[in-house]
C-alpha cells in the first residue's frame, strides 16, 4: 500500500495506480474528476492524464483502479484482466435497469427459488457464453448509448401510461462473448434487508424495495472483462422460473489487486494533499 507520494510526477516513470474502494452511489466518473483535480494540484501539472481501468456502476462498490500519469497507458491491460465480484441477487421481481436505480416494474413467483435450486443451477452458468447487455448500460449501438435509448422509451411509455417495451431496445442489442470462471453461493436469505440512505449529496437515487419480501442470494463471481453482473442476475432469475435483479455489488479483484489492497477515496485524496469536500 502506498504510504505517501512525492509532489514530482517524474519520480513515477511508470505512473501510479491507486486501487480505490469506490463509494456507494458515486459514478466512476465522479471519482476520476475528484482524483484528477487533486492530482493536478499536487503535481503541478495541468495536462496530467488520469483515468480508470474498468468502470463500476454507481450502486456498486469495490476496486476501481485509478491510473495517474504514465499508468494510463496500462489501463487497457489492467481492464482486460479477470475480475471477481460479490453480488447480491434478489428474486421475485425485476426492474428496467436490472438493479436498484429503477423501481420494480414486475413481480414473479419464487416457488422455484431456494438455496438448493441455486446451488444446483450455478454450474450450468459457468464457461464461455453469449450475454445480452442490460438495456440501461453504456453499450453503444450506431453511435448512441443504449441507456439513452432506454431512458427515452421509458419516459415515452410513462407519459402514455403504458408498460415499458423491453423488446424495443433489446432487439437491437447483440450478444457479447464472455467467460464466467467461477461461481459460488456464499449466502441465501429468505428476505432482502435493505437500508436506503437519504444523502442529498448523491445524485444517484436508490429504489426503496423494503416493502417486498424478496429471497436474496449472495454469489461470488469470477469472470472476464465485459461481463455484466446485472445481466447475470437477470439470467439467473429467468433460469429459476422467476424474475431477479442485482440488489448489491462489490468488486473484490481486478488487475492483480484484491479488495484488501484497496484504499478509501478519502485516503487517496489525502495522499494527494486534498480532502473530499
Amino acid at each position: 500500500m502506498i504510504k505517501s507520494l512525492s509532489d514530482n510526477i517524474e519520480d513515477y516513470p511508470q505512473g501510479i495506480v491507486l486501487p480505490i474502494d469506490k463509494p456507494y452511489r458515486w459514478t466512476s466518473a465522479d471519482v476520476i474528476r475528484k482524483v484528477k483535480y487533486a492530482a493536478i494540484r499536487h503535481f503541478g501539472k495541468k495536462n496530467l492524464k488520469v483515468g480508470h481501468a474498468g468502470t463500476l456502476d454507481p450502486l456498486a462498490t469495490g476496486i476501481l483502479l485509478v491510473c495517474i500519469g504514465a499508468a494510463t497507458k496500462r489501463a487497457e491491460i489492467l481492464q482486460a484482466s479477470p475480475k471477481e465480484y460479490l453480488a447480491g441477487v434478489s428474486f421475485g421481481a425485476t426492474t428496467p435497469s436490472y438493479d436498484l436505480e429503477k423501481e420494480i416494474d414486475s413481480t414473479f413467483p419464487t416457488d422455484g427459488v431456494s438455496e438448493e435450486s441455486i446451488r444446483a443451477l450455478l454450474p450450468s452458468m459457468l464457461g464461455e457464453q453469449d450475454q445480452i447487455a442490460p438495456l440501461f448500460s453504456a453499450k453503444s449501438v450506431d453511435g448512441q448509448r443504449v441507456y439513452q435509448m432506454a431512458r427515452r422509451l421509458l419516459k415515452e411509455a410513462a407519459a402514455k401510461g403504458e408498460a415499458f417495451d423491453y423488446a424495443a431496445v433489446g432487439d437491437i442489442l447483440q450478444a457479447n462473448r464472455i467467460n464466467i470462471y467461477s461461481l459460488s453461493l456464499e449466502a441465501f436469505e429468505s428476505e432482502f434487508r435493505q437500508c436506503v440512505a437519504d444523502d442529498p449529496a448523491c445524485r444517484i437515487r436508490v429504489a426503496d424495495v423494503s416493502a417486498y419480501k424478496l429471497p436474496t442470494a449472495t454469489i461470488r463471481i469470477g469472470c472476464s472483462k465485459g461481463t455484466y453482473i446485472r445481466a447475470f442476475a437477470r439470467d439467473l432469475g429467468e433460469a429459476l422460473g422467476s424474475g431477479a435483479f442485482l440488489s448489491s455489488l462489490r468488486r473484490t479483484k481486478n488487475g492483480g489487486f484484491t479488495i484488501e489492497d484497496a484504499i478509501s477515496l478519502d485516503t487517496a485524496l489525502s495522499l494527494l494533499g486534498a480532502e473530499r469536500g
